[in-house]
C-alpha cells in the first residue's frame, strides 16, 4: 500500500488481450485503492445501443439515451460492478457481438467526449484510483502520477481473449475469428481522431506477451512505488 492521504492515480492503456482489465484489479487490491474499467463503460453503451434499437454511430440517437440510461459502478464490490440502468450487467457485455458494436460506440466523439468527463467525475470522488482503458494516460489523466501502456503480440492477445470467452460461456469461439476481430479493432482504435490509441509520452511501456499476470502485477506495482518516492524509470 502506499499512504492513503496520496492523491494516486495509476492509468493503464493498451489494446485488447494485454490483460488490462485482470491486472488492473489486482493492482488495485495490491496499492490498496479503487479501480476503474472504463471499457466497461462503453461496453454499456454497447449494450443500451443493441437493447433500444439504436444505431450505435448515430450520436444524436446515443447520447440522449445515454442520459436515460445511466451507467455507474457498484464500488461496494471488488471490482467494482459495472451497472446500468441501475441493474449489474455481468457478463452480458462481455461477448463478442458486444466487442463488435463497441468498436462502433468508441469510435463516435460524442461519446467518447461524455466518457471522459464521467470518468474524470468518478476520479473527483476516487481520487485514489487505477483506471484502465485505451486513452486514460493520454487523453483522460494525463496528469496522473503513473501511466503504462501494456502491449503484446496480436497473435497472444487472440489466445487470451478466446481462453477468457470460453471460460465464460462462450464454447464456440474461433480463435482465428478472435485474431480478426482484434486486429480490427487495433486498427480503429489507432486511427480515430479523437482518442487514439497510443503510448503516450512519458508513459511506461511494458510488453506482456511473455509474462504471466502477476508478473505483470508485479512489476506495475514496483513501478508504481518507485514514481511514489520519486524514482525515474524509462518511457515511451
Amino acid at each position: 500500500m502506499v499512504d492513503a492521504d496520496q492523491r494516486l492515480i495509476v492509468t493503464i492503456d493498451g489494446p485488447a488481450g494485454t490483460g488490462k482489465s485482470a491486472v488492473s484489479h489486482r493492482l488495485a487490491a495490491e496499492l490498496g485503492i479503487s479501480c476503474l474499467d472504463t471499457g466497461a463503460m462503453y461496453r454499456c453503451v454497447a449494450l443500451m445501443t443493441m437493447r433500444e434499437g439504436i444505431d450505435a454511430s448515430d450520436a444524436s440517437l446515443v447520447t440522449p439515451a445515454m442520459d436515460a440510461h445511466p451507467i455507474d459502478f457498484d464500488w461496494t464490490q471488488h471490482p467494482p460492478m459495472p451497472r446500468l440502468d441501475g441493474e449489474p450487467v455481468g457478463e452480458a457485455i462481455r461477448s463478442a457481438e458486444i466487442g463488435r458494436v463497441v468498436s462502433i460506440v468508441a469510435a463516435v466523439p460524442e461519446i467518447r467526449g461524455a466518457m471522459v468527463q464521467a470518468q474524470r467525475r468518478i476520479a473527483q470522488t476516487h481520487p485514489r484510483l487505477v483506471s484502465e482503458g485505451r486513452d486514460q494516460g493520454s487523453v483522460v489523466f494525463p496528469d496522473a502520477e503513473a501511466r503504462f501502456y501494456l502491449t503484446a503480440d496480436a497473435s497472444i492477445r487472440a489466445h487470451r481473449r478466446a481462453r477468457q470467452l470460453r471460460a465464460t460461456g462462450h464454447e464456440n469461439v474461433e480463435e482465428a475469428e478472435v485474431l480478426q476481430a482484434i486486429e480490427a479493432r487495433d486498427a480503429l482504435d489507432r486511427s480515430r481522431k479523437i482518442g487514439p490509441l497510443t503510448c503516450a509520452p512519458g508513459a511506461i511501456l511494458i510488453d506482456t506477451t511473455e509474462m504471466g499476470r502477476q508478473e505483470v502485477v508485479e512489476r506495475l506495482a514496483r513501478e508504481v512505488r518507485a514514481i511514489v518516492d520519486g524514482a525515474v524509470s524509462g518511457s515511451c
